[in-house]
């Protein structure tokens, strides 16, 4: 029987006798799993069939949890209903919640639901809590609620909204009666005001240069005071391998002691070691001795916000940790203040009500962030799904047009503002990502940070890979025609070209504005709107599309099977007849590209040097960025576009030869089994060497952490040669003391906490027997079992043999790939549910943290070799072929790793398929069985392991 869950008794003082507290007199529809409910208006709970509910959206306004997510179920357009995660993100701007209603409930402090009614009854009490919290005496708010509920609701009449009101924000009278202002609504003044919230942000403020670190190193004694500091608040326990961690990092924190040298350390600490505050003790020590800053780099933005939540250890008080502790992402995760106002202003604002309805939430979460990181600790990951991507990161810079100090918002700019913070904070915490870039665009002569921990080490190869290699396809030539000209449709957009960022600094020189001239009309040149229809359609405007069209002739001539899933590639030679005389005129223009834009870079650096004494610092810093970005793009991309088409007309034609140092071949993107992109690519065979090459004019010390570096075979024992040479350790200590190899094992007892089994009687080219076996492993394991696929095709085609027969049994069962919600969302939503299943691919085998019994079974469909592209190829020519063994023992390390995060969790790793080679069950840890037995029997010994 379900258990009702009253309303609560709203206190009388908390609402005045205007407030009316109207929870919506509709039917609630919730999706439990699968499975569709409705708690009808008579109070009748009904199972849904997909047209009963598709029939009950037609006729009513539900109340729901995600109606995105509910749409896409019915395989239906974007419905109008009461969203009670949009009320959640208006009521609570900046606050996480997991989006069911069990997840709302939760951080509500109610009673959590169980069953479909009460999920029903409890979305119901949600939106009168959340309502009384909205209206409570004292509440304090940075934006008008009343105002944007009345911007979001359309309420504004006009010519352009005649029927003001009648559409729009379906939560907007409800808020305003909560409010007590459904009689007297804002005025259009008022709603004006309450948009603009930057006006109502603070500014960053100015400081003196920081002067140079000092150069103290950290004794093991102060590492152990500052790691028993971290862990005054934990229950008392043998940390000893956690100061063995600690102490023996240090040594990337001891000064140099001759020219050229940088201090490095490897470490590997098993899962359980506490690796995050081992690093972190040294790490602080060394900041506040030496006033100076270490980076912390990792993966994961996962990782980045365990980072800074471990770091609340240190700094009870938060505005002493807001000083010190700053997080760093690339530019285009932040919230662009330009682009929001633009979208304020848009003059279809008014006539599109999810329009509205995203610009509202986005002011009132604006208006609370700490630093306007889209992808932040206070910005809910579902939010992007429930808007949609272009609404949230839409208002982005992610295309480099930021206009600098030009920007009536600069002052209180969030990116600024965390470049400045990060200038005089003890530990900023970055991404590989970033920090690949900084290294990448830098020379030798430009001031980068000294001293670095680089956690996640295992991914730097990856990270490398992203940032050293060049594009020259439909995406980055036409962004680049994007960033010179701005916008050239009639499409309202916010894009900003080259000119309109330098007309004020030219107006005054002739020779200037031909230049601009010149690059505005080879800029066009490069693909424009609709390129991806004219190469489909065999006809190419300009130079730029004609060369790209003969690649997809090359790569579509060089395959036989062009109508798959997967991405196309070939080889640049033998060229197809056509393609060389292509590339050779598309490089002749992006020399007239290239000319201007250096020629710009010249007058910007006059400019600076003859108005030295006139210019204030605004004004300079603004002629920096725009020249760096222009500097950039003139050497880094256009310059390496003309390199790979200089070779291009002087490689050779024999297909063995041995790889240089660059990759290079061309390729079809395909998305969904649709052509994405096509272009002309460059990789390194070894990108990390070259990371370590940039990085070593700027870095002292150097530390590259994990818990899974080694890669133990019979060539290498110990384990420590792979690692090396892939996070480029071995290369950026080459001329100076070798690194210091630290390897700290795991405290858990893995041998009784954990079995290892091979399935070796199921057929893995047979999607039903796969299938079965996910279906009776997840039965048996009774949910918390993750399914790891490495193809997408697979894990949908099992998600939907396996959907029904699951939640028969009660357990409910989330795909990545399936469900339209980031990745994140979906373990936070796993990490809840005890007995759920997910599948997913790489995203859900790395880097998660899944603690308890809400984890324990995973379930991989085959050996996840790497694919044999050409890349890989040279790879292989280039390290061995013991690369393909050692790139899927890591594979295999990080998802067996995801079973054991605490002392007493356990967990079972099963792989379904036969031909797993014993020397790759290397990567399991020591005293491990692994067991070959049949699926009866896997399912068998699985129930027993894991019964309570």
């Amino acid at each position: 029987m379900s258990q009702a869950i009253s309303p609560p008794a709203a206190p009388s003082s908390a609402i005045s006798s205007e407030r009316r507290l109207l929870v919506p007199d509709a039917p609630v529809l919730v999706q439990d799993g699968h499975r569709l409910f409705c708690l009808t208006l008579d109070g009748e709970l009904k199972t849904l069939s997909d047209g009963e509910a598709r029939q009950l959206i037609a006729h009513h306004m539900p109340i729901v949890c995600n109606g995105p997510n509910i749409a896409r179920r019915l395989k239906m357009d974007r419905f109008h209903a009461y969203d009670v995660l949009e009320l959640f993100a208006f009521v609570h701007p900046g606050r996480f919640c997991v989006p069911t209603p069990r997840g709302i409930a939760r951080t509500l402090n109610l009673l959590e639901p169980a069953s479909p009614e009460d999920q029903c009854l409890s979305l119901r009490d949600s939106i009168r809590h959340l309502l009384l919290d909205l209206s409570a005496d004292g509440r304090e708010e940075k934006t008008s609620p009343a105002a944007l509920a009345a911007m979001m609701g359309l309420m504004l009449a006009g010519p352009d909204n005649p029927n003001a009101g009648e559409t729009g924000w379906p939560w907007a009278p409800v808020v305003l009666a909560a409010l007590g202002r459904a009689e007297k609504p804002p005025s259009r003044g008022e709603i004006r005001v309450a948009m603009k919230i930057w006006d109502k942000l603070p500014e960053w403020s100015v400081h003196a240069p920081e002067p140079p670190a000092g150069h103290m190193g950290v004794g093991e004694h102060e590492v152990k005071e500052r790691l028993q500091k971290l862990l005054q608040r934990q229950k008392k326990e043998d940390r000893s391998q956690q100061l063995e961690y600690a102490a023996g990092l240090a040594s990337a924190f001891s000064p140099c002691d001759a020219e050229g040298e940088t201090r490095t350390v490897m470490a590997e600490a098993g899962t359980g070691v506490g690796k995050t505050l081992g690093y972190l003790a040294p790490a602080t020590v060394w900041a506040e001795k030496n006033g100076g800053a270490v980076w912390v780099s990792t993966y994961t933005r996962n990782l980045q916000r365990q980072v800074d939540a471990e770091l609340d250890r240190l700094y009870g008080d938060a505005a002493a940790k807001a000083r010190k502790v700053v997080t760093r992402k690339g530019r285009e995760n932040y919230l662009c203040l330009l682009n929001l106002e633009d979208a304020a202003q848009s003059g279809t604002l008014m006539n599109n009500d999810l329009n509205a309805t995203a610009l509202g939430l986005m002011i009132r979460w604006a208006a609370v962030t700490q630093d306007g990181d889209l992808a932040g600790k206070d910005f809910p990951g579902w939010l992007v799904s429930l808007l949609g991507w272009n609404r949230v990161y839409g208002l982005a810079d992610r295309r480099g047009e930021c206009i600098y100090s030009a920007c009536p918002h600069f002052n209180k700019c969030f990116i600024e503002k965390s470049v400045r913070k990060a200038k005089r904070a003890d530990i900023v915490i970055a991404n590989h990502a970033l920090v690949m870039h900084q290294t990448a665009v830098n020379g030798p002569e430009d001031e980068l940070p000294a001293r670095y921990v680089f956690d996640e080490g295992h991914h730097i190869f990856d990270a490398a890979d992203s940032a050293f290699c060049a594009h020259l396809n439909g995406t980055e030539t036409a962004d680049l025609r994007r960033w010179l000209l701005g916008v050239e449709t009639q499409k309202r957009t916010r894009a900003r070209g080259i000119k309109r960022r330098l007309e004020d600094l030219i107006t005054d020189d002739e020779d200037a504005q031909k230049h601009m001239d010149q690059l505005l009309d080879a800029a066009r040149s490069l693909p424009g709107p609709q390129w991806r229809q004219r190469l489909a359609a065999g006809e190419p405007k300009g130079v730029a599309e004609n060369f790209l069209l003969h690649c997809r002739r090359q790569v579509y001539a060089r395959n036989k099977n062009t109508g798959g899933f997967y991405s196309l590639e070939a080889p640049v030679q033998p060229p197809v007849p056509g393609l060389l005389e292509a590339g050779y005129a598309l490089s002749l223009r992006l020399r007239d590209l290239q000319k201007p834009m250096l020629s710009l870079i010249a007058f910007l650096d006059k400019k600076m040097d003859e108005e030295a004494e006139t210019l204030d610092s605004a004004a300079r810093e603004r002629i920096v960025f725009v020249k760096n970005s222009l500097y950039r793009r003139a050497h880094h991309v256009v310059g390496g576009w003309l390199s790979m088409l200089h070779a291009l007309q002087n490689a050779p034609v024999a297909a063995n030869d041995e790889p240089g140092d660059c990759v290079d071949w061309l390729e079809a993107t395909r998305s969904e089994g649709q052509d994405h992109d096509i272009g002309f690519y460059r990789y390194y065979v070894d990108p990390a060497k070259v990371f370590a090459a940039h990085l070593k004019p700027h870095a002292q010390g150097v530390a590259v952490t994990s818990a899974t570096l080694r890669d133990v075979s019979e060539e290498d024992p110990a384990g420590w040669q792979s690692p090396l040479q892939r996070t480029g350790l071995g290369a950026l200590s080459d001329d100076a003391p070798p690194p210091r190899l630290l390897q700290v094992a795991s405290p858990f007892d893995y041998a009784k906490q954990t079995r290892v089994i091979v399935v070796k009687d199921v057929d893995k080219h047979d999607g039903d027997q796969a299938a079965a076996a996910f279906r009776e492993l997840f039965l048996a394991a009774n949910g918390g079992a993750l399914g790891i696929f490495t193809a997408v095709q697979r894990l949908r085609a099992v998600h939907q043999r396996i959907l029904r027969p699951l939640e028969d049994k009660g357990l409910h069962l989330y795909g990545q790939h399936v469900d339209p919600l980031d990745t994140g969302t979906l373990i936070d939503i796993f990490r809840e549910e005890e007995n759920a299943c997910l599948l997913g691919t790489d995203a859900t085998r790395d880097g998660i943290d899944v603690p308890g019994r809400s984890l324990r079974l995973v379930v991989y469909d085959r050996v996840p070799w790497p694919r044999p592209t050409i890349l890989h190829k040279a790879r292989r020519q280039h390290f061995g072929k013991s690369l393909d063994d050692m790139l899927t023992r890591f594979k295999l390390k990080q998802a067996f790793g995801r079973l054991i995060r605490r002392g007493d969790d356990k967990g079972v790793f099963v792989m379904l398929d036969a031909a797993l080679p014993t020397r790759l069950t290397t990567a399991f840890p020591e005293g491990v069985e692994v067991q070959r037995i049949g699926l009866a029997e896997a399912v068998a010994a699985v129930k027993d392991f894991l019964k309570e």
